[in-house]
């Protein structure tokens, strides 16, 4: 859970103060940089748009770092805003833990009851390891050669 009690910085503010004023770019280069309009990054400079998984490549590749990087300044500024805003507050408070929401004694309510039952929780591996013999069984590279 985000516990700073300091808003993080957006990607607008880092966007702007760690990249382009460094850099002196303008928003119109980095739009051609990024092959897209300006109005698009306007709208990440003035966080009135969030990042999304292709922008974070469209960043990374541009500014030469990783994906992930854009993408944890857009997550850590969503998550700091549900956290301090009253009405999601309220919503995520509503919510019950899955271990509080199920009666007690209910089938599957205690984690171990999911590795207890004989063995039933092995099932979905071996259809799967069954799957993918059988994947591999059909592949043409896995069939004998007819001589």
């Amino acid at each position: 859970m985000l516990t700073t009690k300091h808003k993080p910085a957006t990607v607008g503010e880092i966007l702007v103060e760690d990249f382009m004023q460094p850099m002196g770019l303008t928003q119109t280069a980095v739009a051609e940089a990024m092959g897209v309009q300006r109005k698009h990054v306007n709208e990440l400079c003035n966080d009135r748009r969030t990042v999304a998984a292709a922008t974070a490549l469209i960043l990374a590749r541009v500014f030469a770092n990783s994906p992930d990087f854009w993408l944890n300044v857009q997550r850590r500024s969503d998550l700091w805003e549900a956290m301090h805003d009253p009405r999601e507050r309220e919503r995520i408070e509503r919510a019950k833990p899955l271990g509080a929401a199920a009666p007690p004694n209910a089938p599957g309510s205690h984690p171990a009851a999911a590795i207890s039952s004989a063995g039933d929780h092995l099932q979905p591996r071996r259809r799967m390891e069954g799957a993918h013999q059988q994947i591999h069984r059909d592949h043409p590279a896995q069939r004998p050669t007819q001589r």
